[in-house]
């Protein structure tokens, strides 16, 4: 049986990249899947079709729910959407994320207010609507897309790596908060990935071999592989699992400069 059969699951930033590649993973699964998208459905619409693809035959539907996850009465109204459309929530995952490049010294307040507004502040928000749903069920999974940035400081995304520490943060202190109420709060922390986002570097071969070269495994993830983590984490097969973050990442996160041990003069 698939691991997520029945289970309802709202994806946020699901129009493209790796919230695409999770909501179709999500589908493949058994779950209900609501598709988040912040402007134009066109995209959400080819995540919906993927998704029904991926379901094959098997009962389920998906459905698309615009909103600004960095907008309180947005969010609110997305919740009801999926409340009423599925009957309940059982999953919820915080995707939706942007980022953009410059010197910390020139970053403008407006940018600065924008990528923590969606990327941290948008998580919050979504978190507190599924935590009030999930308290009276006794039971809900929230599980967060952070990044190795979490924890490896990234010059010229100051605020995107602000967002992705208190990412973490905010998964420990959900998980440690409501623990005793059958709601778990985990994150997964992908690496270098081939999505979308990611454009400037996987078409451009010296600066993806670039990229590669501090990788240990030598190679980005494919959007599929970090979905499939994320599946793991909403599934009950991770149910004794809560406050973690997962890093999906190619042995970036374990100083690969050190691989040779140049430190200790061998």
């Amino acid at each position: 049986m698939p691991k997520l059969q029945g289970k309802n699951v709202l994806v946020t930033g699901a129009s493209s990249g790796i919230g695409q590649a999770i909501a179709v993973r999500f589908a493949k699964e058994g779950a209900n899947v609501a598709i988040n998208y912040p402007g134009h459905p066109e995209d959400a619409e080819i995540t919906r079709q993927m998704a029904q693809k991926a379901r094959g035959d098997a009962a389920g539907k998906e459905i698309l729910v615009k909103a600004d996850v960095s907008s309180e009465s947005d969010v609110k109204a997305m919740f009801g959407a999926v409340i009423e459309a599925f009957g309940s929530l059982d999953i919820l995952i915080n995707n939706a994320g942007i980022q953009k490049p410059c010197p910390s010294h020139e970053m403008e307040v407006a940018d600065f207010d924008r990528i923590l507004g969606v990327n941290l502040r948008g998580a919050f928000l979504c978190s507190r609507e599924a935590i009030r749903h999930f308290l009276p069920r006794g039971s809900g999974v929230i599980v967060n897309n952070s990044s190795v940035h979490e924890i490896i400081p990234k010059p010229k995304y100051l605020s995107y790596s602000i967002s992705k520490g208190g990412m973490e943060n905010l998964t420990k202190t959900l998980a440690l908060e409501y623990a005793g109420s059958g709601i778990r709060v985990n994150a997964v922390g992908p690496g270098a990935v081939v999505t979308p986002i990611n454009k400037a570097w996987i078409d451009n071969p010296k600066a993806r071999a670039e990229v590669c070269s501090h990788i240990p495994m030598s190679r980005p993830a494919e959007a599929d592989e970090i979905a499939s983590v994320f599946a793991f984490l909403a599934s009950d097969e991770a149910s004794y699992i809560t406050g973690q973050t997962i890093f999906a990442c190619g042995g970036l996160t374990l100083y690969p400069e050190f691989r040779v041990a140049w430190s200790s003069g061998e």
